[in-house]
């Protein structure tokens, strides 16, 4: 996306670059136009930040107060102190209330732009589909939209809200512990040293030591939480394979060749995280120890003063509250290490697939690259399709089509052919606009005018009438036009299902999904239709039937279809033949053939059978 900011480092890896590249999305969030109303959500957010800071100060001088009628033995003082507390109370948890739905409303707010943002730069211009054909480093994009923004979005707001929390408790009761403790008079190697606020001191170095000791141990887990995503990711989408293609594996009984890939699959993520327990496990230790000695450490360091008489109980109650929030504040990171190493895990596969985004755009935008040139035919100019010394090469660099030069005009039916592995398909996908690897040139009807049948349809989900009229909406067509072209084909006992909803996907043969997507070409009726295969799983006379239906529906249009079956020349005015050769396939162009009686006979009874 040309308007997105660009993560700057290596892709997969977590570094200052993916937190620079994920520092530019949130300032890009800030000052988007659709960013809704996350500046008021951050204003509110703050708002009950700095109530709950101010109430936690009041909470301070209480705790002085009620124990220091403790230790009075007033019970006037203690009963008033009881009545504070409540108020106090019932402040703060309205304040910790509405904080905490403020928050999440930010959080849904910045989940629901990144979501946006992302799935526009991945959905646009065939990038879904150049991802998975060249960016191995950005696997599994759904989990990345679903779960790494889930994610970074829910923890970057938990993280940003926690240190705008620590700062303000720090600067609130720094300045209260450095009054209440008072110097500290100490004699070293016969050096007199006088340590003013000495309490403050002790508390910024018992939090420097732990979070200096937590880094140490926990640093491996960033590298193991980035691996265990990917795991995890892999993991999920064996599954959901496995789930997806469950009638081809039965037939063929494959489940126990299914059993063992999801067998390494989770062995690659029991592993990783047998990693992540051990790191945890040495992590824990440390917090453990650090967290039980923070419950006396405060009183032992001011126990002297109360013991010498300079402070009350009450003062020494205070004295250790203050202590504990400072203590709480500096040790933000200790406490969130594990988080962050998690964040930054996330963090850093979303950088890796705005990278791969990044990468594809810059490609068809930078003029010096070796790319297809994709051209449009003007408004009021003829239409025709015109490959221009079109070279087609893989995203590793490898040439498939080599020099390939063709014009195609309006009417005209023209069949591709050639032995497998010769490019078809690659073509086909050239011509769509979907392979930008390569060069030469290839001009384009309007895409509007255009449409495109690949051999296995796509059936979105939902009701048979929003299949059918795909990618139109279904109120596009009425309701009889729809029956008609489902009878046409030979799916008429669907007519009555339009507005049933199911995966028509697994209810239809692939056979009839062919036969649907013909049915989307009769009401849809484009001027210039492209076939790749898209008659292979019909047997050779339901194969004549469509392509007499197309061609006798849509006599206007013109047809490229890509295929290899006998009987499709008879519907095509001449062919190209790709010949494979050294450095590329090249076109050899061939005269049409002539048709068979057979052919002309299923023809015939379709006609007759069509006009009964």
């Amino acid at each position: 996306m040309a308007d997105e900011p660009s993560p700057d480092g290596p892709a997969g890896r977590p570094g200052t670059s993916d937190l620079r590249g994920f520092w530019r999305w949130i300032r890009a969030w800030l000052v988007a136009p659709d960013r809704g109303n996350a500046r008021l959500l951050i204003l509110g957010v703050v708002a009950m930040t700095i109530a709950q800071v101010v109430i936690q100060i009041r909470f301070n001088t209480w705790n002085r107060d009620f124990f220091d009628a403790l230790d009075k033995r007033n019970a006037q003082a203690f009963q008033h102190q009881i009545i504070v507390f409540l108020v106090l109370a019932a402040l703060s948890m309205t304040a910790a209330v509405y904080q905490l739905y403020l928050k999440q409303l930010l959080q849904l707010s910045w989940r629901e732009w990144l979501t946006r943002r992302l799935t526009d730069a991945w959905l646009r211009d065939c990038r879904q589909y150049q991802l998975e054909a060249c960016a191995a480093e950005a696997d599994n994009p759904d989990q990345r939209i679903a779960e790494d923004v889930r994610l970074a979005a829910d923890l970057s707001v938990d993280f940003v809200l926690g240190l705008l929390i620590s700062a303000s408790m720090l600067i609130a009761f720094v300045g209260i512990l450095w009054s209440l403790s008072g110097p500290l008079d100490v004699a070293l190697g016969g050096i007199a040293l006088h340590i003013p606020g000495y309490m403050v001191w002790a508390a910024v170095l018992y939090a420097l030591i732990g979070s200096g000791l937590t880094w140490w141990v926990g640093r491996p887990m960033v590298g193991i939480q980035v691996r265990r995503t990917t795991a995890e990711a892999d993991f999920r989408f064996g599954l959901t394979r496995a789930r997806e293609s469950g009638e081809s594996i039965a037939l063929i009984r494959g489940e126990a060749d299914e059993r063992r890939g999801i067998d390494r699959s989770f062995g690659q993520v029991r592993g990783v995280w047998r990693e992540l327990m051990r790191s945890q496990r040495n992590l824990m230790w440390l917090t453990s120890a650090y967290g039980t000695l923070a419950m006396i450490f405060p009183t032992v360091v001011a126990a002297p003063a109360y013991f010498a008489g300079a402070m009350s109980l009450g003062v020494l109650m205070q004295v250790g509250a203050a202590f504990g929030q400072v203590q709480a504040s500096l040790n933000w990171f200790v406490d969130r290490f594990p988080n962050i190493a998690e964040w930054r895990s996330a963090t850093s596969r979303l950088v890796a697939f705005q990278d791969a985004l990044d990468d594809l755009e810059a490609l068809a935008a930078d003029p010096n690259q070796p790319t297809i040139a994709m051209e449009e035919i003007a408004e009021g100019e003829p239409e025709r399709l015109e490959l221009d010394q079109l070279e087609i090469a893989f995203s590793d660099g490898t040439t498939v089509i080599k020099g390939a030069s063709a014009v195609i005009e309006p009417g005209e039916r023209v069949l591709i052919k050639g032995e497998s592995g010769s490019g078809k398909s690659t073509l086909f996908r050239a011509i769509g606009g979907l392979w930008p690897w390569g060069g030469g040139r290839i001009v384009t009807p309007p895409r509007e005018a255009m449409a495109f049948l690949p051999q296995r349809p796509y059936l979105p989900l939902g009701t048979l009438s929003g299949t059918l009229c795909y990618p139109a909406p279904a109120e596009a067509f009425a309701a009889e036009a729809q029956r008609d072209a489902l009878e046409r084909v030979g799916l008429g006992h669907l007519a009555d299902q339009l507005e049933e909803e199911q995966r028509w996907d697994r209810v239809l043969s692939l056979g009839e999904q062919q036969r649907l997507a013909i049915a989307r070409l009769l009401l849809q009726a484009p001027r210039w239709i492209f076939l790749d295969e898209a008659t292979a799983a019909l047997d050779e006379e339901n194969q004549d039937m469509m392509m007499t239906l197309l061609v006798e529906s849509l006599p206007e249009a013109a047809i490229v279809s890509i295929g290899h079956r006998p009987g499709l020349e008879a519907f095509h005015t001449r062919t190209l033949t790709l010949e494979k050769r050294e450095g590329g396939a090249r076109f050899r162009r061939t005269a049409p053939r002539v048709v068979s009686e057979k052919t002309k006979r299923r023809r015939a009874r379709f006609l007759a059978s069509r006009a009964a």
